[in-house]
């Protein structure tokens, strides 16, 4: 009787064994596939050339199907791409924060700077965003007064007014959506 529980209790072992590393493989597989893919998009969006700094009116010409891709300032970076696309999944309730910094729709730019027309801030919420300025890596919503600059400063005043956020989730917001490329960011600054 013995021998069949122990032999059982090792056959029952190794299903379990064997099943947690078929898991582990599996995850493996589908993290290198997720790994593959953003590579893929991180390669085709660095060689991409219809963002770049102009004004707002620059946005106003395009027609909201368009897309804006590739950085505007300086050669993209894989390490903050994938930084900058894993940090605002945390964001991907809210449509109006692009999910990826460098691909940007032209009807959410439209929306982003409309809301910077059209929303008022209190005094309080006026303080939010100054704090947030001060936060943010670029001391803005942009490192230029460009398109982005002034459709993010839309973003910050929709989301201090939709969604009660504070400076510090202002700024987190800013410097992951960061379109200017290159590597400069500091780990956990908002935190």
């Amino acid at each position: 009787m013995m021998k069949k529980v122990t032999a059982l209790g090792l056959i029952l072992l190794l299903l379990i064994t064997t099943a947690c590393s078929n898991a582990m493989n599996q995850n493996n597989r589908m993290s290198q596939t997720q790994k593959t893919n953003l590579e893929a998009k991180f390669s085709m969006l660095s060689a991409a050339n219809t963002n770049f700094c102009a004004g707002p009116s620059f946005i106003s010409q395009k027609s909201d199907n368009e897309m804006l891709q590739g950085s505007c300032c300086s050669a993209m970076d894989f390490h903050r791409y994938k930084e900058q696309v894993e940090g605002l999944k945390k964001y991907s309730n809210i449509n109006q924060i692009p999910s990826d910094p460098y691909d940007i729709q032209v009807s959410l730019a439209k929306e982003l700077l409309n809301y910077k027309e059209n929303i008022k801030l209190t005094s309080e919420q006026q303080a939010v965003y100054d704090e947030a300025t001060k936060l943010s890596h670029e001391k803005g919503p942009c490192c230029c007064k460009c398109w982005r600059w002034h459709a993010f400063e839309g973003l910050a005043k929709y989301l201090i007014t939709e969604h009660n956020f504070s400076s510090q989730q202002i700024a987190e917001v800013w410097d992951l959506s960061d379109g200017c490329g290159g590597t400069g960011h500091e780990h956990g600054m908002h935190a």
